[in-house]
């Protein structure tokens, strides 16, 4: 990938309103214009939308969505943005590069090939196969896209959905840094959009916004909105307000704000690792996220590790997976904060 000026396009929009479509029949796409600039294809499910003025105030935003291939309403979210874009209801005002994760599991319906994909995002990673090689193509092209427009600030919003229930539906996840600090307009952005809970990471994890926030000092999330389903199985309402947030930045205006202290807010004080077959969790597989549990429950029996109980302080599991390759992480265990100051 080459962050040089994008050569001459086809006068049509129609790429852009069957983009989805055409990365997942694994049809070439050409460069084409579009209203308010034009767009560049980088490579397989990468787009670059290029703007002719950009606004004064308009981010280097990255949307990504597909990373694990069966969460497909943020895909179709994305798609309807982008054919809004191409009916000229929306007219380009910021670079944004568009990006979809794994065509190849979604393709397949499966959430990874291989190995979950979204593990993988850190430069000295030295595997080999479908997903670290998937991993590396996203990484340069990240790498490309802000450093073109460095003269920018960097955003990326990897949108997501659970595998299962949530007692807060619509929540973020704010990877960790020692360096970078989220805005207070990303807290008020992120409430008008109907995120109802966020997440602090407690360390590294190497997920797709962690890569951007560590690496490039972006403002940065994973976005969970909703259950994962197939295609035309899922309810785009409830996400309307985070498409006006899109909407927004793809055109470089400021976005809708609400009172962050209407997100309840939460910090992750432990990992739960599975480091044996002889692993359970000792919950139903059900359980919703942000589930709490009392000190003293049982939470895991691990045949390495043995039990592994909630402390002095109440604690709510996130993302409970007990399926999870071994070394890999069964579940988050965090607890209540306030929001941020």
């Amino acid at each position: 990938m080459s962050p040089s000026r994008p050569p001459a396009p086809q006068a049509t929009h129609e790429p852009l309103a069957s983009w989805l479509r055409r990365c997942l029949d694994g049809e070439p796409i050409p460069p084409f214009t579009l209203p308010g600039g034009s767009a560049v294809p980088r490579g397989e499910g990468l787009l670059e939308l290029v703007p002719e003025s950009p606004a004064t105030d308009a981010h280097a935003c990255i949307f990504s969505v597909g990373i694990h291939g069966n969460e497909t309403a943020p895909m179709e979210l994305l798609d309807a943005l982008l054919k809004r874009l191409a009916a000229g209801e929306l007219r380009l005002g910021a670079p944004v590069l568009v990006l979809l994760g794994s065509p190849q599991a979604t393709r397949q319906g499966t959430r990874f090939i291989e190995t979950n994909l979204n593990r993988l995002f850190r430069r000295d990673l030295d595997r080999t196969g479908m997903e670290p090689e998937r991993a590396r193509e996203l990484m340069a092209a990240v790498d490309a896209f802000f450093a073109h427009h460095a003269d920018r600030s960097p955003l990326h919003y990897d949108l997501h959905t659970a595998i299962r229930g949530s007692r807060y539906p619509r929540f973020a996840v704010e990877p960790f840094s020692d360096s970078v600090r989220t805005t207070a307009e990303q807290w008020h952005w992120l409430a008008g959009a109907g995120i109802q809970a966020v997440l602090h990471q407690h360390c590294h994890s190497w997920t797709f916004s962690h890569y951007s926030k560590h690496y490039h000092g972006a403002q940065a999330f994973t976005l969970e909105l909703g259950h994962a389903l197939p295609f035309g199985h899922n309810d785009l309402a409830p996400l309307a307000p985070m498409a006006s947030l899109l909407a927004a930045l793809l055109t470089g205006q400021a976005p809708p704000r609400e009172a962050p202290d209407r997100m309840r807010f939460f910090r992750v004080e432990h990992e739960l690792i599975r480091h044996s077959e002889a692993f359970r969790l000792a919950f139903a597989d059900d359980t919703p996220n942000f589930t709490e549990f009392a000190p003293g429950t049982l939470l895991a029996e691990d045949g390495e590790r043995g039990e592994t109980r909630v402390g002095d302080t109440p604690l709510s599991v996130v993302f409970p997976n007990a399926a999870v390759e071994l070394g890999a992480r069964a579940a988050l265990l965090a607890r209540s904060v306030p929001p941020p100051d």
